[in-house]
């Protein structure tokens, strides 16, 4: 017992003096492993892929919550996986949503916010 003890309070001592960054990672486990490896992802994550970097910050967060909406309204109002991120523009950490990268709610935000319309074509909407 006094052995376990000590390793738990040398790993709390650990955690302690390392930094924010580590201590985020930490928090998020498993969840942000999985999204380095590109099992989950986050909207913004999407929105680069398809070319959107002309939209400004809060139009991302916009179709962010579009997104959380469809999630909510496709699985009987459970949220999705949240993961401790650094922000893109400030730095800062935030929790944010993350989805599979096939799940239907991503494709139809984009569908439903107009301001992400036009990044998608009509047939690939349908398919997904």
């Amino acid at each position: 017992m006094n052995r376990r003890l000590r390793t738990v309070r040398q790993a709390i001592t650990a955690a302690l003096q390392a930094g924010k960054h580590l201590a985020y990672r930490t928090l998020s486990g498993i969840v942000a492993q999985l999204v380095d490896q590109g099992r989950l992802i986050r909207t913004g994550d999407l929105l680069d892929r398809l070319g959107a970097d002309d939209l400004k910050d809060g139009q991302k967060s916009w179709f962010g919550r579009h997104v959380a909406k469809a999630y909510r309204a496709a699985n009987d109002g459970a949220s999705a996986i949240k993961v401790w991120a650094q922000h893109r523009t400030t730095g800062r950490f935030i929790h944010v949503h993350v989805y599979n990268p096939l799940d239907q709610a991503l494709y139809l935000a984009l569908t439903s916010y107009k301001a992400t319309r036009h990044l998608v074509a009509a047939d690939y909407a349908r398919c997904a």
